[in-house]
């Protein structure tokens, strides 16, 4: 009978180990690779910024994630665009700290938890509806 030198073989061990690592490897690849992408919205779709579409109901059913743009064109003519707070949007007067767009093509990258209350410093557009309310969710 052959005798023991007293030497553990490694080799049984470190097989299962890398068969578990190649394995979370493959997943975390495969989760990178079906990453979501931010999503570019055309608000108010094909008329834009306008008040002949009510901007709420533009965004009545989508979902709004962390990173997605917002993309406003309009008629920098006729209207702007500001990010106001709650208030702000209540009742359509620009609060202090109100951020104001104006080129007739401006985005706006969505931050995580943020709500955005974006309306438009014509009071008469505003209350017509030319005003929205969102929330960014977490990335998915």
């Amino acid at each position: 009978m052959a005798q023991s030198s007293g030497h553990v073989s490694y080799v049984a061990a470190t097989v299962p180990i890398t068969i578990a690592m190649t394995v979370l490897c493959m997943f975390l690849a495969n989760a990178v690779t079906y990453a979501r992408r931010p999503t570019t919205y055309f608000v108010g779709g094909d008329d834009g910024w306008d008040p002949v579409v009510p901007m709420d109901t533009w965004a009545r059913g989508k979902t709004f994630y962390a990173g997605d743009i917002l993309e406003f064109k309009y008629d920098d003519q006729r209207f702007n665009l500001i990010v106001v707070n709650r208030t702000g949007y209540e009742t359509c007067e620009a609060n202090v700290g109100a951020i104001e767009y104006s080129s007739g093509d401006d985005k706006i990258q969505l931050h995580y938890g943020y709500n955005y209350f974006i309306g438009t410093y014509t009071p008469e557009d505003c209350s017509t509806g030319l005003k929205m309310a969102i929330k960014a969710l977490a990335p998915k």
